[in-house]
């Protein structure tokens, strides 16, 4: 009786997360050093989490139609999804960041920009996942 591990535990598996994770949690920094604060606020992780989440969601649509979670679509969901876009989108410097808004007394500003945030993900992955199902419904 042959038994299958679970993907969370396979070396190739936990491999594509880790270079695709290192791959996006370095163009996130990039980014992050290339454009400063505005206003103290930092608008690339803004930016960065909306972008990310519109990616995924067009991802994650586009393998869906592709056919079953298994080989390549696997490999490519693990690499690209929970690595690439796992490493670039970062929500816990999104939470710090608010409490430093909140905790420098502008409430408002952590208020709008957390919920802002994550409002404006929701839709970005909404129009991702449209967008990757654009033209599938002919076929």
């Amino acid at each position: 009786m042959t038994t299958t591990r679970p993907v969370h535990l396979r070396p190739r598996s936990v491999g594509l997360v880790f270079v695709g994770g290192a791959a996006g949690t370095a163009v996130r920094a990039l980014a992050a050093a290339a454009v400063p604060p505005r206003s103290g606020v930092p608008v690339t992780v803004l930016v960065v989490n909306v972008v990310g989440a519109f990616l995924l969601g067009l991802l994650l649509q586009r393998l869906q139609h592709a056919g079953r979670d298994d080989g390549r679509r696997r490999d490519l969901r693990l690499l690209l999804g929970t690595g690439v876009l796992g490493g670039f989108t970062t929500y816990s410097a999104l939470a710090v960041d608010t409490a430093g808004l909140a905790a420098d007394g502008r409430a408002g500003a952590a208020a709008l920009y957390g919920g802002g945030t994550l409002v404006l993900g929701l839709a970005a992955a909404l129009l991702g996942l449209r967008c990757g199902g654009l033209g599938r419904a002919a076929r």
